[in-house]
């Protein structure tokens, strides 16, 4: 919560350092060194010259360095296209650029919290600035508090400034379930749990369809005015999806808790390159945050020593969650089940979050450990055969829920 006059050093700050950032990349894609060591050597002493003192000149070097570091990482990984693509031409043909308020990285020695007071002193080009007030709720002071570790990032995003912290928060022991709570994914119905929740995506869907008609408009028009609302919008529309996925993720996590159960998940990776659609429905797929409500439940669950398995979704949907019996012309309609083999009918996505359920439970019994926390390397369930991660045998009589 700058003054502003504390706001415009902070200003002046992040352009000098990303000034400072965007010369040196020029440098080094031009010499062909972007590790630290040799940025270090070849331009120390040059950012110096350009307002930076000691510890925010060797910041602006890691920075760069970690930008060359993270494209030859995607480059590697084929993010940005195959040899020869637009995409990729672009990405290599160029040197890393920053924006004029990209996040510039502080350390102790540049910044200091007095978080009983609420303030901090922090660096700037025009010297350092003490009893900065900020704002947080009570459970972020408390964290900031007990477990605030490393560095902290100075961010300047839609006209308010940010200090991103990062805390460490040690994770809880883990617990032997007594059972799975399956979950089914999906568009409509975001979350299913095999308790019969529907956590419905009724609402965000339709703020995505509002904002997808006004997105159009506003592409049409084209002007600069325009182009600002559009990433103003998109800012907005992802804030909207990650509130929902955090509010979805604690109440799947606290249940599990409360009732001494693991959870288990599809494993979707790679479901947006499988699936084809038509184009109108590409949009609504690529909305679609399963990712990161997967992620959200992973880190809620390591913190409350929960455990969590993901297992492959393969005919799920068309498994009979009683018999066991699997035909396609089982799931009659979007939301509705009927099995051919016994009569039985259920809500589809309960059916497919019961047979999740069963899934991680044999996964589970068969020594399989768990994504949250995350296993050694080379164990754990990704390394089981692809025999058991797609078994859709009926559970026998000593599992649970049989």
């Amino acid at each position: 919560m700058p003054t502003p006059e504390v706001a415009s050093a902070l200003e002046c700050t992040l352009r000098t350092a990303n000034d400072a950032a965007n010369w040196l990349s020029g440098l080094a894609y031009e010499r062909g060194e972007t590790s630290r060591r040799a940025l270090q050597g070849l331009a120390y002493v040059d950012l110096k010259t350009r307002g930076l003192s000691a510890q925010p000149a060797l910041h602006v070097l890691r920075k760069v360095a970690d930008a060359y570091t993270a494209l030859r990482a995607n480059i590697r990984n084929g993010n940005l296209g195959k040899p020869g693509s637009k995409r990729r031409g672009r990405a290599e043909g160029r040197p890393i650029s920053f924006r004029a308020d990209a996040a510039q990285p502080y350390d102790d020695r540049c910044l200091s919290w007095q978080v009983d007071e609420r303030t901090v002193s922090i660096w700037t080009t025009a010297g350092r600035l003490q009893g900065v007030r900020f704002a947080c709720s009570e459970q972020a002071r408390n964290l900031l508090a007990e477990r605030r570790r490393g560095e902290s990032d100075l961010v300047y995003r839609d006209g308010m400034w940010f200090l991103i912290a990062t805390c460490e928060v040690p994770e809880a022991e883990l617990y032997e379930p007594v059972d799975f709570l399956g979950v089914d994914l999906g568009i409509v119905n975001i979350a299913t749990t095999s308790d019969g929740k529907i956590h419905a995506g009724r609402g965000l869907n339709r703020y995505r369809k509002r904002q997808l008609v006004l997105r159009a408009k506003l592409q049409k028009k084209g002007t600069k005015s325009a182009k600002r609302v559009l990433k103003r919008q998109r800012r907005k529309e992802q804030r909207k999806a990650t509130e929902v996925n955090h509010i979805i993720s604690k109440r799947i996590v606290t249940e599990a808790e409360r009732t001494g159960r693991g959870i288990g998940m599809e494993d979707l990776a790679g479901i947006r390159t499988r699936v084809r659609l038509r184009k109108p429905q590409r949009v609504t797929l690529h909305s679609w945050a399963f990712a990161q409500l997967g992620r959200f439940v992973e880190y809620k669950a390591r913190r409350a020593g929960v455990p969590v398995l993901f297992v492959d979704p393969a005919y799920t949907s068309r498994i009979c969650a009683e018999c066991a019996y699997t035909d396609k012309l089982n799931r009659v309609s979007r939301g509705r089940f009927v099995c051919r083999s016994c009569g039985f009918v259920d809500h589809a996505d309960r059916n497919g979050s019961r047979n999740i359920r069963a899934r991680a439970w044999r996964l589970w019994r068969s020594g399989a450990e768990s994504h949250a926390p995350a296993p050694v390397q080379g164990a754990g369930w990704r390394g089981l055969p692809n025999s058991q991660l797609g078994s859709t045998s009926k559970p026998g009589p000593s599992e649970p829920g049989s």
